[in-house]
């Protein structure tokens, strides 16, 4: 199990963070992701060697936000 913290521009309301939570956890591997409004983030828990950056970029789109690198 890896986790990573995830900078999101965008979000500003519980819409928001419902909106990328269930994106990411919609990918496979994916076992968590918290949203922090106030801090702008996305803790994500997944399974080592399942996901790359480019999978939470591409989920985090979907919902409507952009990932910040």
């Amino acid at each position: 199990m890896e986790e990573v913290i995830l900078n999101v521009e965008g979000m500003s309301c519980n819409h928001c963070k419902m909106a990328v939570e269930k994106s990411l956890q919609s990918l496979f591997g994916v076992k968590k992701a918290d949203v922090d409004l106030a801090a702008k983030t996305v803790r994500v828990a997944y399974e080592t060697g399942k996901l790359t950056l480019k999978d939470f970029e591409k989920a985090v789109a979907e919902a409507g936000f952009e990932l910040l690198k």
